[in-house]
């Protein structure tokens, strides 16, 4: 472990992100990328369409009211179903989960553009200090001591810049990315049951 390696790599890259995006945009899709990376729950559209059905048959049987009893999996399903117990009208719940959905979605898509910054910049930081490393060797050849160190901060910060991009970054765009397309398929069909 190099601390200034460490310190070049992740504030270079945190810099250079905070430069593209507002903050308040980068402290979101650190958590939306938390949730996406470590609680990742793909719901199955099938189960989703199961439980429509479901829903359905309660309202045929019970009317809109028989919901207010029943449990719902799906967060946006539950709202959904508390709309129609509360008797509000078709173009009132369409249009507020339309726009949560979208509002949801867009999330994501920040969220999936701060990681990839990030995982863009990690990497060419991590050159940079690997340069840093070599100025600071050979403007010290003379004393073969500080050789070893300097070269330490050269090598470190590029494997530094890898590990921060192809282990961390990366896998989160793509595990957002394909909870992106997920969501938006079952958010959809959450609405056209609905």
């Amino acid at each position: 472990i190099d601390v200034p390696s460490m310190l070049i790599v992740m504030g270079g890259g945190f810099a250079a992100t905070l430069v593209r995006f507002p903050l308040s945009g980068i402290t979101s899709a650190f958590v939306v990328g938390s949730k996406a990376a470590f609680t990742h729950k793909k719901v199955n559209p099938r189960d989703l369409i199961e439980e429509i059905t479901t829903l359905a048959d309660t309202v045929r049987k019970s009317g809109p009211l028989g919901l207010e009893n029943v449990e719902v999996s799906d967060p946006a399903l539950a709202k959904g179903v508390q709309y129609i117990a509360d008797g509000y009208e078709a173009d009132f719940i369409k249009d507020s989960m339309e726009r949560e959905r979208d509002l949801y979605l867009d999330r994501l898509q920040a969220g999936k553009k701060v990681f990839k910054a990030l995982g863009d910049s990690a990497p060419a930081f991590g050159m940079i200090g690997t340069l840093v490393g070599l100025v600071q060797m050979l403007a010290t050849m003379d004393d073969p001591s500080t050789i070893g160190p300097s070269m330490a901060i050269a090598l470190l910060t590029t494997l530094y810049g890898a590990l921060i991009s192809n282990v961390i970054c990366l896998p989160i765009v793509d595990k957002l990315d394909s909870k992106f397309d997920v969501e938006e398929v079952n958010q959809t069909l959450v609405i056209d049951g609905v």
